[in-house]
């Protein structure tokens, strides 16, 4: 759920924070939450952004009251602390979050590929949340999946609090499901994306200039899944509706549709995802 979906209750939650929250990585995704947390009223003071690569408008926020790169000493016992960096800083920004543990402290890891056990080792007796947000996140239109170990309920309101500034939060209780929801949401904005890049393709083979062919397949993609999601129709259903028998659209699905089509290739492509996953969490 992002901030224009809210209700005054829910953002009023999201502002009561127990405790000061630690942003460790700032880059898109940390960014973005941090953003996220600004427009939901949170007050500045009570957020500290550790990055060493910190972006002018990230250092534009220390006159609002964020706190920038603190010393260690001086980093409080955290609420909430999240993770944002790249795995492959996972032991740096580990170290840090272990110096803003307090007893009562969650923290939320979105790195890639790494398992609520890879955390516990040097968080150990720590609330964990592992999460997986994806791209539209930016936008405040991404989706994330969250699985926890050791929260309490309110350590797990908490999180979801924090997460829900990108959009929507959904939680699962079994973490092997991950793979597949990286393989899902993930990477799915790639897909969506070439679907754009092959529907103007096919557009310019058949005739389109280049520049009408890519808008017209990216406002139709945009589009669509912007009817999808502010109607309550299944995706199935839209299909059917815009698909007269006979007709243009039914001849182009009995190729999409077909033995070897879209839904065989997507099968394919989910599962080999998924199975890359597996391979980067070992």
């Amino acid at each position: 759920m992002n901030a224009s979906n809210r209700s005054g209750e829910e953002n009023d939650e999201v502002r009561q924070l127990p405790g000061p929250v630690v942003l460790i990585g700032a880059g898109k995704m940390g960014g973005a939450l941090l953003d996220g947390w600004l427009n939901f009223g949170i007050d500045p003071a009570r957020i500290i952004v550790i990055e060493p690569q910190p972006t002018a408008a990230i250092s534009g926020l220390v006159a609002r009251g964020v706190r920038l790169n603190p010393s260690g000493p001086e980093l409080p016992a955290a609420a909430g602390v999240v993770i944002a960096v790249k795995p492959q800083a996972a032991a740096e920004a580990l170290a840090v979050a272990a110096s803003s543990i307090g007893a009562s402290t969650v923290v939320v890891s979105i790195m890639a590929g790494r398992t609520l056990s890879s955390l516990a080792q040097p968080l150990e007796g720590c609330a964990l949340v592992r999460a997986m947000p994806n791209l539209p996140a930016a936008i405040g239109r991404g989706i994330t999946i969250a699985v926890a170990r050791g929260a309490n309920p309110e350590q797990r309101k908490l999180a979801d609090r924090l997460l829900s500034a990108t959009g929507v939060v959904e939680w699962i209780e079994d973490e092997a499901l991950m793979d597949a929801v990286t393989a899902v949401s993930g990477s799915g904005p790639a897909y969506v994306f070439l679907l754009v890049e092959a529907l103007a393709h096919a557009g310019v083979k058949a005739g389109l200039p280049p520049d009408l062919a890519e808008k017209l397949a990216r406002e139709t993609v945009s589009g669509s899944g912007e009817l999808l999601r502010r109607g309550n129709v299944d995706a199935a259903s839209l299909r059917e509706n815009v698909t007269s028998p006979g007709g243009t659209t039914s001849a182009a699905l009995a190729i999409l549709m077909g033995r070897n089509g879209l839904v065989a290739l997507m099968t394919r492509a989910v599962a080999a995802a998924t199975a890359r996953s597996r391979q980067l969490a070992k």
